[in-house]
């Protein structure tokens, strides 16, 4: 099949097919006579792995080890990429968790105080896990935030 029909058939762009082919992904396509690339099933199935695999958030880099032995499948080598993924998403879940807490504790207590009709002290919305809000979120916090129906507090007048 030429490359606009292996295109249809994986939903995957022509630009899409050349380039895994030029990183080794996809082994070289024979050429028929009118110079066309032609594919077969095995690149079909080849292109579904990798649409799977990009889907699971490995890298161009990673599926490149997965098919470095001369665009033959390396089964350890995709183990790897999948063991290697699954760390980086518990630790972005570690990460995600502790920032969620933060995020919760720092809207409860904004909250509290303006239900209360208290100016926010940004003071007491800096916790342990503030650094990990980001630098954007501590300088909002640090610079004092408005009150609930919008003023500014006095020192930001």
């Amino acid at each position: 099949m030429k490359i606009g029909d292996l295109s249809a058939r994986t939903g995957i762009a022509t630009s899409a097919i050349r380039f895994y082919e030029s990183r080794g992904l996809l082994p070289l396509a024979d050429r028929g006579s009118n110079g066309y690339r032609i594919y077969g099933e095995a690149d079909v199935k080849r292109l579904q792995i990798i649409l799977l695999a990009q889907s699971f958030g490995l890298s161009i880099d990673a599926l490149s080890a997965v098919f470095a032995d001369e665009g033959h499948f390396s089964k350890d080598e995709m183990l790897a990429g999948l063991d290697t993924r699954l760390s980086e998403i518990g630790q972005l879940i570690r990460t995600l968790t502790v920032q969620r807490g933060e995020l919760r504790r720092v809207r409860d207590t904004l909250a509290g105080q303006w239900d209360a009709g208290v100016c926010v002290d940004p003071q007491t919305l800096r916790g342990s896990g503030t650094a990990r809000l980001g630098k954007k979120s501590l300088r909002a916090t640090q610079s004092g935030l408005p009150h609930q129906d919008g003023r500014l507090p006095p020192s930001r007048r």
